[in-house]
């Protein structure tokens, strides 16, 4: 078998939505939480440094995935040609199981409702066996995505398959290679002590803060996602996580 996998440029992505977009029209999956490619902000630092971090993940197929093992009825399943992990429905009996074995939140469900059938991410092998890339890295505006056999990309990018926040990747070997955020360059040098004392003044209107550390000192719960969740315990708390539910 050879182990196809993606790779994501986390430079690229600006969080769009595009791929989830995408796939969802692609598979005719409904609006809601049922997210084949979700697509997670989260946002770190004050200012100036404050930083917006995105991660668009499906599944990552992994090599040793332990979801399989967790199914009690056997449904999922890893195929022989391309190394994708799916999911048998007629066999699913929406037990979750497998969500609960699976370190990345990958299987995805349509509703809270007890008995509600998992379905995931197929690594579009319906447009593999046409010579397709998986839509999400075909429609993709910044191209961060790539796609191919997992030996190809670890060549061309070399085998780093986590970013801060992720799970390590020790668990289950996921066929998801990633390029990590690189530290923030300033293009336009500015004095920030000087902007944060021009943003306080409001002529009339007075001051818009008192001091510099309203703006860098925060009361826990203040900044709504300070951190990457992947895992969630209702379809309303992956909703807010992953920012609307226009995909």
């Amino acid at each position: 078998m050879t182990q196809y996998g993606f790779h994501f440029d986390q430079n690229r992505c600006y969080a769009c939505q595009a791929c989830s977009i995408a796939c969802k029209d692609w598979n005719g999956i409904d609006p809601g939480a049922e997210k084949w490619l979700t697509v997670y902000e989260w946002e770190t630092g004050t200012f100036p440094n404050i930083r917006i971090h995105p991660l668009a993940y499906s599944c990552a197929h992994c090599e040793k995935p332990t979801c399989i093992p967790a199914c009690p009825e056997g449904a999922i399943y890893k195929e022989e040609t391309y190394g994708a992990v799916l999911v048998d429905q007629d066999k699913c009996t929406g037990c979750r199981e497998c969500y609960d074995a699976c370190p990345y939140g990958a299987p995805k469900f349509a509703s809270d409702d007890p008995g509600e059938k998992m379905s995931k991410c197929t690594m579009c092998i319906d447009r593999l066996e046409e010579g397709l890339q998986p839509l999400c890295a075909a429609s993709c505006p910044l191209r961060a995505f790539d796609f191919g056999p997992l030996d190809e990309l670890i060549e061309k990018y070399t085998d780093i398959r986590y970013c801060e926040g992720m799970p390590s990747p020790e668990i289950t070997e996921p066929a998801y290679l990633i390029w990590p955020q690189r530290e923030k360059e300033p293009l336009v040098p500015f004095d920030a002590e000087r902007a944060i004392e021009l943003n306080r003044q409001r002529g009339d209107l007075g001051t818009m803060f008192e001091s510099k550390e309203d703006l860098t000192e925060f009361e826990s719960g203040t900044i709504g996602r300070s951190e990457l969740r992947m895992k969630h315990e209702s379809m309303a708390e992956l909703m807010r996580a992953t920012r609307n539910d226009m995909a």
